[in-house]
């Protein structure tokens, strides 16, 4: 292990560890008792699935119990404006400076978001029984400016990870909050079985649907579907391979997915309760999903762009001429692979969903949750060959 690979990951962990702290660090004026019947009686529902992504900040009511959910929210929304706007589009491909003015409309969006979920958050705990002990003016603005904090605190933390840390510092902040919450799902597992409500033969039957999911989930995030190309300079001719992933879009589809039924889960929060594991909402998140996975993909990924870029390089795939028809097939491989990968997704969402719903369980696992681990876990670990290659001296 080299010296700047140790030093990263060491500033790694102890950024993680700032972060956990603060999921225990509980909001001011707040009734944790109360609370706690409060969210007991919703753990296995939506409130259970943010929870998991806050790393149990929100059943602490801690600091960080909005987590990163007000930055992706902006950076979703940041990437449909890229598309619709042709100004944001220009900036993109600016190189350095163009990506840093987005980042900054992206922490300012970030710090909206923050602020209209905070009150609204707020006015929502005056008005659960006895959960603030003294609600008025005091206590929203406190509240706002405490969560409000937080969230922009987990942004800049991210972005220090993301420099000199170790992998990409979202995907690893939301792991750590993840991977906290996994011993206490394990135990309840296990209690529930101690209690008779699980059979011995079910809890194997959970831990080897586990297993066998998140298999499924690292194979598919490794797989590739390759295109042969050549390139022709002067007298040589030189083979390389042009590498899609079956899921280039990662999990933003998932929370895409979410961001887009959360305003009508909102409007019509009294018919929606419940409905987590329902088949209408099952139904129109896998469609969502998918159609979210062929939206982000063509965001990432222009056949016509890549076309252009080998001509200019020289590329060429075997058979086809450069520009149009190399775009087409291009456009075409990329198609079928989106396909796939959109399927795999609404699959590894829709199966915990449907075992959630079916098992009387007083925990939440989500494929989104799953496909987090999997992918923080692999990012870190390609972060980490990268490093360890690198000879020191060179």
């Amino acid at each position: 292990m080299t010296s700047e690979l140790a030093r990263r990951i060491v500033f790694t962990l102890g950024a993680l560890l700032i972060y956990r702290l603060g999921t225990y660090i509980p909001l001011p004026g707040i009734n944790p008792l109360v609370w706690e019947q409060i969210f007991r009686s919703q753990a296995g529902g939506i409130l259970g699935m943010f929870d998991t992504l806050s790393g149990g900040a929100i059943h602490r009511l801690a600091i960080f119990a909005l987590a990163l959910m007000p930055y992706l929210s902006a950076a979703i929304l940041m990437q449909v404006l890229t598309i619709v706007l042709p100004r944001l589009k220009a900036l993109r491909k600016q190189g350095e400076r163009g990506r840093r003015t987005v980042d900054t409309y992206t922490v300012s969006v970030t710090l909206i978001f923050s602020i209209l979920q905070s009150y609204g958050i707020a006015i929502g705990l005056e008005g659960a029984s006895t959960v603030v002990a003294e609600p008025g003016w005091l206590f929203r603005v406190s509240t706002v400016l405490t969560l409000t904090g937080g969230v922009m605190v987990l942004v800049w933390l991210a972005g220090q990870i993301t420099a000199r840390g170790i992998g990409n510092g979202v995907t690893l902040i939301l792991f750590a909050g993840i991977v906290a919450q996994l011993p206490a799902g394990i135990a309840g597992v296990l209690e529930l079985g101690r209690q008779g409500v699980f059979s011995n033969g079910m809890i194997l039957a959970l831990f080897g649907w586990t297993v066998a999911l998140t298999a499924l989930v690292v194979v598919a995030e490794r797989a590739r579907r390759r295109v042969l190309l050549h390139t022709q300079a002067g007298e040589v001719s030189n083979r390389w391979q042009l590498s899609f992933k079956l899921n280039s879009a990662g999990i933003m589809p998932t929370i895409f997915a979410g961001w887009i039924l959360a305003l009508p889960m909102a409007l019509a929060s009294s018919w929606w309760d419940g409905q987590l594991g329902r088949p209408l909402f099952l139904i129109i998140y896998a469609i969502l999903i998918i159609g979210c996975t062929f939206f982000y993909t063509a965001f990432l990924i222009d056949p016509d762009e890549v076309a252009e870029t080998l001509r200019r390089r020289g590329g060429f795939i075997p058979g086809l001429s450069p520009g149009e028809f190399t775009a087409e097939h291009i456009d075409y491989v990329v198609t079928r692979v989106t396909t796939i990968g959109a399927v795999y997704l609404a699959l590894v969402y829709l199966a915990p969903a449907i075992l959630a719903a079916s098992v009387p369980a007083p925990f939440y696992f989500g494929g989104a949750s799953l496909l987090i681990v999997v992918c923080a876990i692999l990012d870190v670990q390609d972060h980490v060959r990268a490093f360890a290659s690198i000879r020191p001296g060179a």
